[in-house]
């Protein structure tokens, strides 16, 4: 197989007493039968939706070169992605083995001290183990990964898939990223690392940022990627990992360390959790505390397991969560364009009047006009910044405005991406038994509200 194991780990691991697997099958639900939901109408409904009142308005105002986030009917089909992100070395893999059991078999991730993944590696589901190459799964647009031939043959080199027969892969995709190496620039990977970073956090339904005791550092390329996350904190999942190997005193130290290194970095006001355990197959080191260790293994699998058993409804707000931006999105041009016309005169220059606009929107009060209209979150605003870059390549005659943007038989753009976030959407969620849960369709869910909200933790 292409990923093999150093001998002296193996040697290590096999002297180890192995500790039991019993919880991750019964948390995870890997003995019971495949549920026999079948939710093929519902993501009919919901590609439909998406088609005829959400992609109309996102081409017409070519939201896909704001944010390049183009949604795929594969991505609108695909399993959940749980993506696994830190500095190098800290366990990822080696945690992905643990999960799936892969330890000593064919199929195990290579692992090691030094950096060892250099590649993003999605793990999925297949009859039979087979590495599928990058340029084949961009290719292939019956997978979610079409889209990410935009980066180039250099990244699409480090880009590789695993298929692998087992019961979980079934259900959810893993991704392993390579370590982030602080002293490394982004040019030396060869191609652009956190826009490729970006477009995975855009996708995943979970995501664990994993730390071991000895890289607690925060440095340029780590600040970067947590900015990258904002908007998806209730998402995140922090692991200390391999916490086992510390003494009580120096756990807790490093415990706080890590807290008050991450705290500034996560917009929220409550404090990002941290799960504190040791995701590797030997037992737990004697004279620690196993029984915690234990209980926060359980924590973070039973949120796997409800991420999976609500792909579903995540989809839906996934998919709601896009529209509310591209309506967003579409008001500011049209705001943009509106402004523009009014103070085009017949003897303007065309090119200065719409210069002095994009360098202070704030003086035409673009920003502050789409605030004052209905269901607009300032946390939902692009950056200012953003538009410059956007007007550059996309010169505003090029645009209509919203008015002009409806048809007898087809109706209004506005007017049915309105629709769809307002009535549709949160139809479909009723549709599959969340009718009683008004929360679930409100702002704290969908990200459209100042503090997005984990749903996904006990009271």
């Amino acid at each position: 197989c292409c990923f093999p194991f150093s001998p002296e780990e193996t040697e290590d691991v096999g002297e180890t007493a192995k500790r039991d697997r019993s919880h991750i099958e019964s948390t995870l639900k890997l003995s019971e039968a495949k549920p026999a939901d079948d939710y093929s109408a519902t993501l009919q409904r919901l590609r439909k939706i998406y088609h005829s009142s959400i992609k109309p308005l996102e081409q017409s105002y070519r939201y896909n070169e704001l944010r390049q986030h183009e949604i795929t009917d594969g991505e609108i089909t695909s399993k959940p992605m749980v993506l696994f992100l830190g500095p190098w070395s800290v366990g990822k893999s080696t945690m992905i083995n643990y999960l799936l059991g892969l330890d000593d078999t064919p199929y195990q991730l290579y692992t090691g001290a030094e950096p060892t993944t250099s590649e993003f590696t999605v793990i999925m589901h297949g009859p039979k183990l087979k590495t599928i190459e990058g340029i084949v799964m961009a290719a292939d647009s019956a997978r979610s990964f079409s889209p990410l031939e935009k980066f180039g043959q250099n990244f699409l080199e480090k880009l590789i898939g695993i298929e692998v027969p087992h019961k979980l892969l079934e259900r959810v995709t893993f991704l392993d990223t390579p370590g982030i190496i602080e002293n490394r620039k982004q040019q030396e990977r060869g191609y652009p690392f956190n826009d490729v970073c970006q477009w995975f956090i855009d996708r995943a339904d979970l995501i664990f940022v994993v730390f071991d005791p000895t890289k607690l550092d925060v440095g340029l390329e780590l600040e970067m990627l947590f900015r990258q996350l904002k908007g998806r904190e209730s998402q995140i999942r922090i692991i200390l990992n391999k916490a086992d190997s510390l003494a009580t005193q120096e756990l807790m130290r490093v415990y706080g360390a890590l807290f008050w290194s991450l705290a500034p970095l996560i917009n929220v006001t409550e404090p990002p959790r941290v799960y504190v355990s040791s995701f590797w197959p030997p037992e737990y080191h004697p004279e620690t505390h196993k029984d915690l260790f234990l209980k926060e293994e359980i924590s973070l699998l039973e949120d796997l397991n409800q991420v999976i058993e609500n792909r579903l409804e995540n989809k839906i707000a996934f998919i709601r969560q896009h529209a509310i931006r591209v309506r967003i999105h579409a008001l500011l041009v049209d705001r943009y364009l509106q402004t523009y016309k009014d103070k085009m005169t017949f003897f303007s220059d065309g090119e200065l009047v719409f210069k002095d606009i994009v360098e202070d929107p704030d003086k035409f009060y673009i920003f502050k006009s789409i605030l004052a209209k209905t269901n607009v979150s300032k946390f939902d605003l692009p950056n200012r910044e953003a538009y410059k870059d956007f007007f550059g390549i996309n010169p505003i005659n090029s645009f209509k405005l919203l008015a002009q943007q409806c048809s007898y038989m087809g109706g209004c753009y506005l007017e049915k991406i309105e629709r769809a976030i307002t009535h549709e959407l949160p139809d479909l969620l009723g549709s599959i038994g969340l009718g009683k849960k008004p929360s679930v369709l409100s702002c704290d869910t969908t990200g459209c509200g100042e503090t997005p909200r984990n749903r996904y933790r006990k009271p």
